[in-house]
């Protein structure tokens, strides 16, 4: 699943009006003079940019305030809710239609591709896998911001099994809640990097009607703390 071809491009033209914005704040890339000379790098040369947005928001906040690109307000928005976002260390459990499910904590997320379907990213194959990741919302739905780093680690049956049992038990206990708009995210659990737990009594599972968001409140999906730290 992606998005439409109109939103997809301007996803990216969005995201790079604002890493560009990040880079002439820092000085990462003093000889670049426009947002499109900034589009045309490479990946690696535009990570300083990626990376000071996700550590310090408030170059997101103080650029929605100047707007030196003259945004229009509906995409003004759009960037304004970016401040809302999760970053961490997910399992992508498993490609479906509707989106590529994302699991962190307490948290279940169906995330879509921006112009290239996630499975083409990180084909099937390799699932489960543990990837580095930063989800922003957009126009009501769940997206990364165009870059994904993968982790070599092999999950044994144990992890896989307890994942799909999780991810089992939310497709059958359905609470349907009056929909919503997505103006942000939910946070994952304080539980982070908690080792796993053992306990045998049952847990509350219900589903939040955000447009691809399931909430566990189960130790299951708490990734393991030997690996976040191994990782991290």
């Amino acid at each position: 699943m992606t998005l439409p071809p109109s939103d997809g491009k301007l996803f990216f033209e969005l995201m790079w009006k604002l890493q560009y914005y990040a880079n002439q704040k820092r000085g990462f890339h003093k000889n670049i003079r426009s947002m499109e000379e900034y589009a045309s790098l490479d990946s690696k040369k535009k990570l300083n940019a990626r990376n000071e947005l996700w550590k310090d928001p408030d170059l997101i906040s103080a650029y929605v305030r100047e707007n030196p690109d003259k945004l229009p307000a509906e995409e003004l928005q759009i960037v304004e809710k970016w401040t809302r976002f999760i970053q961490g260390s997910f399992f992508l459990f498993r490609h479906l239609k509707k989106g590529s499910v994302f699991i962190k904590d307490d948290l279940v997320y169906s995330v879509h591709g921006i112009q290239d379907p996630l499975e083409e990213v990180i084909p099937t194959y390799a699932l489960p896998q543990m990837v580095e990741a930063v989800l922003l919302p957009f126009k009501g739905q769940i997206v990364y911001d165009g870059l994904l780093m993968g982790y070599r680690v092999h999950f044994g049956g144990g992890i896989r099994s307890d994942l799909n049992d999780a991810y089992n038990a939310a497709k059958q206990k359905i609470e349907s809640l009056p929909r919503l708009n997505l103006n942000s995210l939910p946070r994952p659990s304080s539980n982070q990097g908690k080792t796993l737990r053992q306990n045998s009594g049952k847990y509350p599972i219900f589903w939040r009607n955000l447009k691809g968001i399931t909430r566990f409140k189960t130790p299951r999906l708490t990734l393991p703390g030997s690996v976040l730290k191994r990782h991290s």
